[in-house]
């Protein structure tokens, strides 16, 4: 017994001595638990996505609105009224049109050791002219950016799109009657870019989009828009036909496109007042609470063997009509 005592005494002062206590089981459970989720690359100080990220941060890229999306591209990123996301443009025809086109970028990623061709060249020039940051980046880190697309070794950064309020164009800052074009249901963004351009030559303020069910700001809307997307802001509606309603109250006449209208465009009488100009989808047309929110429905006269009129290019002919009478108005 005394040996057994002695024993666990010398045990004991030894475990003391060591610092050590009982039940050290618990303690090597708990140097086994996780200590959270992997910080993404862009977090980790060492990892060279972060070093790229802090480089695109560094560059401001060129003022004024900011676009994303479209053909040839990848739109990633976090959502602002769903539709507010950065963008990759990927391929080297896609990367000069961008750039030929003064789409916003903020950086331009080149693989390493590229086989630089006249549109490797050409794509180089520009960003450097632009001031648009240029980061050499390996083929893997590459093909993750563009979420696997075809990028022949080029690639931009797009930012997201600075959206307008609708209420912006209630009181707009340019002379004028105000005009303004509103998208329901329009998905391609060749139509929303041909529609800007279209809103910038006929005299418009600007273009509504809702947030849901429509395009957005796109690099291929930017790209179609022709540099009118610089000088034509477009507003994000979380509801379009609460917008449409505030509008009315406002004063503005809302006008619904449609080939059933009750009123032909040669016979608007509302051209000349604040008036908001609603077009509809190629095969739906106008929205049921939209059409029902609409003052007028007006239809552009056609030859009976054409059913419709692209999007673009009905609202393109409107703009022109309502621009003609309120010329005439103000010169009569």
């Amino acid at each position: 017994m005394a040996g057994n005592s002695q024993r666990r005494g010398a045990i004991r002062k030894g475990a003391s001595k060591k610092g050590s206590s009982i039940g050290s089981g618990g303690q090597r459970r708990r140097g086994l638990e996780g200590k959270g989720p992997t910080p993404r690359a862009e977090d980790r100080p060492n990892h060279k996505a972060h070093k790229m990220a802090k480089a695109a941060a560094k560059s401001g890229g060129p003022s004024g609105p900011r676009g994303s999306g479209g053909s040839g591209q990848r739109t990633g990123g976090s959502r602002r009224g769903g539709k507010a996301s950065s963008e990759i443009v990927a391929g080297r025809n896609s990367v000069v049109e961008a750039l030929r086109a003064d789409i916003p970028v903020t950086t331009m990623y080149v693989a390493g050791r590229i086989d630089a061709d006249d549109r490797v060249r050409e794509a180089l020039k520009m960003a450097t002219t632009k001031g648009i940051a240029i980061l050499e980046t390996p083929r893997g880190e590459l093909d993750r950016i563009t979420d696997g697309a075809v990028h022949q070794g080029l690639a931009l950064q797009v930012p997201p799109y600075e959206y307008a309020h609708p209420q912006d164009f209630i009181d707009p800052q340019v002379p004028g009657i105000p005009l303004v074009v509103a998208l329901d249901g329009i998905t391609d963004p060749r139509n929303l870019g041909a529609i800007i351009r279209s809103v910038a030559a006929f005299g418009g303020h600007g273009v509504v989009v809702p947030e849901r069910r429509s395009v957005g700001m796109t690099a291929s809307a930017w790209k179609t828009s022709a540099g009118a997307a610089a000088r034509v802001p477009v507003a994000l509606a979380s509801n379009l036909t609460r917008a449409l309603e505030e509008y009315r109250k406002a004063g503005f006449f809302i006008l619904g496109l449609d080939m059933d209208g009750d009123v032909e465009l040669p016979g608007l009488a509302l051209a000349t007042e604040p008036i908001v100009i609603v077009v509809g989808s190629e095969g739906k047309g106008l929205s049921r609470l939209v059409s029902e929110t609409c003052d007028q429905i007006v239809s552009i006269p056609m030859s009976s063997t054409t059913e419709s009129l692209n999007a673009g290019i009905a609202a393109g002919v409107t703009l022109y009509e309502v621009a003609r009478r309120r010329a005439e108005a103000k010169n009569a």
